[in-house]
Order: C-alpha cells, then structure tokens, then sequence
C-alpha cells in the first residue's frame, strides 16, 4: 500500500504478470512518465508502475484527476480504467477499441450467431453456475443435492428457469453453509442491501470488468449477449460469461464476512482483488483467473466460429478436485 494506492499482482509466470491498482483513501492526480503510470500528490511521486504490466486501474478516490497521456497510455496497453461512484462500488468502465486483427469477422461471427446457439451455450453456463454454487454449500446437503439436481435438469436456454430456483435454494443456504452461523439462519441477496451484499456487488464488478477486457482483447462486442440483452447495457456478453464465475467471489465474501471483515474497506477490496489471481483450471490447462480468462473467451469464440461445441468454463482449483489441479 502506498498513500491510498493498493498494488494487487501476481507472484509468478512473470511475462503474464497483470497489476492491479486501486487509488482509495487519498486523492491523486494521474499522469505517465517514461511509459510509467505515475501517481502524484502535491507534485511529489507517490507510487509509479509500468503501463504494459497493469490489468487494471480502479479509481475510488473522487478527488483524483487525470491526465490525456494517463487515459491514451492506459487505452493503448489493453487496460481497463474503472471509476467508482459514491457508494465505492465500479460505476463505469473505460476499455480500449479492439484493434484485433480478426475484429471485422468476429462481429460478424456474433451478429449471426443463430438462437439455437446462444440457446445451447447458455445452457452450458446455467449448468455450470448451478454446480459451482453447489460446491459452496454443505458437502451432501439437501441443498446441495437439490442444486446438482437442477444443474442436471437444465434445458436449452434454461427454458424451465432452473437458474432461479437454484439461486432461491442456494441463497437461503449460503450463509450458513459452514459451522460458524453466528446465530443467523439466511440471507437475502439484495443489489442495494447491507453487508455482505455490498462485498458481493464490488467483487462481481471487478470480475465483469476483466471479463469484459478479455471481449475487447479477443476482438468481441461485449454489448452483443448470448442471453442477457438490455438496449442500455454495453457488458451483455461479460453479464452472460461471469454467472459460473459469481460462486467464486460469494466465497471469498462469505470467508470475509464469518471473520468479521464486513465492511468494503481497504482489507475487503485488497482480498476481493486477489480473485484474480486464484489458480483455475480450463480445459486442461491452469493459470490465474485473469489470464484463464482470456482462454476461455477464446473458446466462446471457437463456438460462434463452428469450431467447437463446448465453453471451456473455468474451475477454481481451491473448491474442486481437479486432476490439472494437482489434486
């Protein structure tokens, strides 16, 4: 932590390492020197970093500014920049326009891609959803029993809507999925509700925020979704392709939240960014979850090519037994 600056990276695979920068608690004023993001206060440098090594910057302080060279040099090395409203939960992103290669294609790829295509991947994700929230209550549970039934039970599109009789389960379960209860027996999951909700809503943001520079760097439209498609929403896509990934900040909060760290603070934010670092498996490869996640787009894009049938979802390696995870 430096002046209000926190640092989240990763400790191997040096030539991935994507940084993550949040600057919270005291204002900064943005800027580039030698390539270098730097970070003023009063004229005086307060943290620096490389431009190429950052994944993202997350902007919670409302007294920061910006410098053009800041935001070009940020939007030319595929970084996400993420500016957090009052309630210090992401309000925006800014990403890059792709300049991949294949972009012209890949639109068109998505444009076409039939209902029954859409229909069949989200299914995948549903399943997938339902089995990782699963994983996150008690081993043989009712609930859990329950949840692997619907996961089972879901249908091309979900038609018979088992995502949300799983989440009416799985959310009434949730937090008492451990023995430490504390004496509460359920929670209700609330967009705009008290702790942990407020936990759960930072987590889902930073990870729809990489998951959304993963469309970008693929040379995918993140407005053009498989299932959701509100006309106001510019992240259908990344909406539709973080559902399975949802269980696994609801266990990171839900560890948060047992050990007393209930409010979205410093401790809270610096734990919630480390999910982008767990260890993952896809297909039958491993690796953090940010670069896992760009594996996994790339599967998305085989499926709208015709290439391949099947997403190929990341796995947490801490909540399951893999064998690429060691295990």
């Amino acid at each position: 932590m430096h002046g209000g600056v926190l640092f989240v990276h990763l400790e191997k695979a040096p030539e991935l390492i994507k940084r993550i920068i949040e600057v919270s608690s005291t204002a900064a004023h943005l800027t580039t020197r030698h390539r270098q993001l730097v970070l003023q206060r009063d004229g005086e440098t307060i943290a620096s970093a490389p431009i190429e090594d950052l994944g993202a910057v997350i902007v919670d302080h409302p007294g920061t500014t910006y410098s053009h060279a800041a935001i070009s040099g940020l939007l030319e090395a595929q970084t996400v920049l993420i500016v957090c409203g009052r309630n210090h939960l992401p309000l925006g992103l800014l990403l890059p326009l792709s300049e991949h290669t294949e972009v012209g294609s890949r639109l068109r790829c998505q444009i076409a891609a039939s209902l029954p295509l859409k229909k069949r991947l989200w299914k995948q994700l549903v399943q997938a959803k339902i089995q990782a929230q699963a994983q996150n209550l008690r081993p043989d549970s009712a609930e859990q029993r329950k949840l692997l039934q619907f996961a089972s039970e879901v249908k091309s599109g979900d038609s018979t809507n088992r995502e949300a009789q799983a989440a009416k389960v799985y959310w009434s379960a949730w937090l008492t999925a451990t023995d430490e209860t504390n004496g509460e027996t359920a929670f209700r999951r609330q967009r705009e509700g008290d702790s942990p909700n407020s936990l759960l809503n930072y987590g889902y943001a930073i990870l729809r925020a990489c998951i959304a520079r993963a469309l970008v760097s693929a040379g995918l439209v993140p407005a053009l979704g498989l299932q959701h498609s509100n006309r106001s929403n510019s992240f259908s896509l990344a909406d539709d392709l973080i559902e399975p990934l949802r269980p696994l900040v609801d266990e990171t909060v839900r560890d948060l939240y047992w050990s007393g760290q209930t409010e979205l603070d410093r401790t809270t934010k610096a734990a919630l960014l480390e999910l982008t670092t767990v260890e993952v498996s896809v297909g039958d490869l491993s690796g953090p979850l940010m670069v896992s996640l760009h594996r996994y787009v790339g599967s998305l894009v085989r499926c709208l090519q015709g290439h391949s049938k099947r997403l190929e979802i990341p796995v947490t390696c801490r909540s399951r037994a893999t064998a690429v995870c060691g295990s």
